[in-house]
């Protein structure tokens, strides 16, 4: 886990960072660091990615949302403001459906997946497009990153990603949900981010021009923007 933070003149509540399947913090740094000049942010790790520990069994997401939640009270900081990568959005939302109490916002970028799109074979082919458009940098950190997750935990995770129905839990949450995407993201299309925030009470949904699935790395103000906005407070200068 990695946490940061300044003194601001406008209060916000902590940021908690979230990577998505395969990933780490390493292409949440660029957000963390951003969101750090003005509040506490942490960016954390989840069991088995990063070079942490993989579980000695399977992990889908509800149990994996029920440890996130877990280190967010211990961290004592609730209610926290959870955002989520890719499947991490998964997490996030499962996590503040599971605590409401620990959790004041939820923010998803670019969301996985898409109910229309929703089996292995269709996710592949999307984050083979995407790869396209993202910077060698952005690149880079993805396939390093999978490399240390492994084969195995990642088609264990995958399974649990394309089956996990984000839209109905996001239609339990308690708090308000801000989608961000990319503009050219072929992951979360913006058809399937309307859908998704169609079915939750309170939703908005952002899009970051020029930007594709990995948009918080390869934009890190625009999206630091689009949360503080939605949070109710200025942008650090």
């Amino acid at each position: 886990m990695f946490s940061s933070g300044a003194a601001s003149s406008v209060r916000r509540p902590p940021i908690v960072l979230v990577h998505g399947i395969g990933m780490s913090h390493r292409y949440l740094r660029r957000l963390h660091d951003v969101l750090a000049a003005d509040g506490a942010v942490f960016s954390i790790d989840l069991p088995g990615y990063g070079g942490m520990p993989k579980p000695d069994h399977d992990v889908d997401v509800a149990e994996m949302a029920a440890g996130l939640a877990s280190v967010v009270d211990s961290l004592g900081i609730a209610p926290a403001v959870l955002v989520g990568h890719s499947m991490g959005a998964q997490w996030v939302v499962e996590a503040a459906c599971q605590r409401p109490e620990s959790v004041a916002h939820v923010v998803v970028i670019g969301p996985v997946s898409d109910d229309h799109h929703r089996t292995v074979p269709a996710q592949a082919g999307a984050l083979a497009l995407d790869t396209l458009g993202e910077s060698p940098i952005a690149n880079a950190l993805v396939f390093t990153d999978y490399v240390r997750c492994g084969i195995p935990y990642y088609l264990a995770q995958v399974r649990h990603m394309v089956s996990y129905p984000i839209e109905r839990r996001a239609a339990d949450l308690a708090v308000p949900l801000l989608i961000i995407r990319g503009e050219h993201d072929p992951i979360a299309g913006l058809p399937w981010c309307r859908r998704l925030a169609a079915s939750a009470r309170d939703a908005a949904v952002v899009m970051i021009p020029g930007a594709h699935h990995v948009a918080q790395h390869t934009a890190p103000k625009a999206v630091a923007s689009a949360i503080q906005a939605h949070l109710g407070v200025p942008a650090a200068t």
